[in-house]
C-alpha cells in the first residue's frame, strides 16, 4: 500500500521557488534543497522526480502566480496607464528593498539556463508570449480609454513594456540601489506611453 504524502506540494514548490531564485538552478544542490523543503531525499524525488524537474515545476508555478497578479491588476483598471505605472513602481520597491538581490526569478532563469536546457527556454518563451498578450491587450484598453497615446501601436509598446520590466529586474539582481537609475527608466516610459 502507498504511503500517504505527509506534506503539501503546492507549499514544498514554493520553498523550491525561494531556494532556487536565491542560489540559481547551479547553485542550489540536492542537499539545499532537502534542507530548505524540510524533505527526505526519498520525498523529494518520489514526488518531483529530479532536481531539473522540480526547477521547471517550480518556474511554471512562479510564471503563474506572477501572471496572475499582472492580469487580474490590468484587467480591474479602470486606467491603466495608472496601474503599469502602479506595477513599475512596486518593481523599484522590490528592487531597492531587495537585500539579496535576487531580481526576478523568469529572468534569472532565462539568464542562466535557457540557451542551454529547452524545456526552460519553452517556459521562458511562453512567459514572453504570454506577457506580451497581457500587455498589448492592456496598452489597447488604455489607448481606447485615453490614457494612452494611438501614436505607436499596442503591441510595440507592449513589448517595450515588458521589455523593461525585465530591465529592472536585472537591475535589481545586478545589485542596482540608485533609485533616480530606476526613476529615469519608469518616468521615460512613461513619457512615451
Amino acid at each position: 500500500m502507498a504511503r500517504t504524502k505527509e506534506f503539501n506540494e503546492d507549499q514544498a514548490l514554493d520553498k523550491a521557488i525561494e531556494i532556487f531564485w536565491h542560489k540559481g538552478y547551479n547553485g542550489t544542490s540536492a542537499q539545499d534543497l532537502v534542507t530548505h523543503l524540510g524533505l527526505s531525499r526519498s520525498s523529494l524525488y518520489d514526488t518531483f522526480g529530479d532536481k531539473q524537474k522540480l526547477f521547471s515545476q517550480s518556474l511554471q508555478r512562479y510564471q503563474k502566480q506572477s501572471q496572475d497578479q499582472i492580469v487580474k491588476l490590468l484587467e480591474e483598471s479602470k486606467n491603466v496607464k495608472k496601474t503599469l505605472h502602479d506595477i513599475f513602481k512596486q518593481a523599484v520597491i522590490e528592487s531597492l528593498q531587495d537585500r539579496i538581490t535576487k531580481g526576478c526569478f523568469m529572468v534569472n532563469s532565462s539568464v542562466e539556463l535557457a540557451m542551454h536546457d529547452e524545456e526552460i527556454a519553452k517556459i521562458v518563451k511562453s512567459n514572453s508570449q504570454k506577457m506580451e498578450e497581457v500587455f498589448t491587450n492592456a496598452v489597447r484598453k488604455g489607448q481606447d480609454s485615453g490614457h494612452i497615446s494611438k501614436a505607436t501601436d499596442a503591441r510595440v509598446l507592449a513589448r517595450f513594456i515588458f521589455n523593461t520590466y525585465s530591465g529592472i529586474r536585472v537591475l535589481a539582481r545586478a545589485g542596482e540601489r540608485d533609485k533616480q537609475v530606476y526613476d529615469d527608466i519608469v518616468n521615460t516610459m512613461f513619457h512615451l506611453l
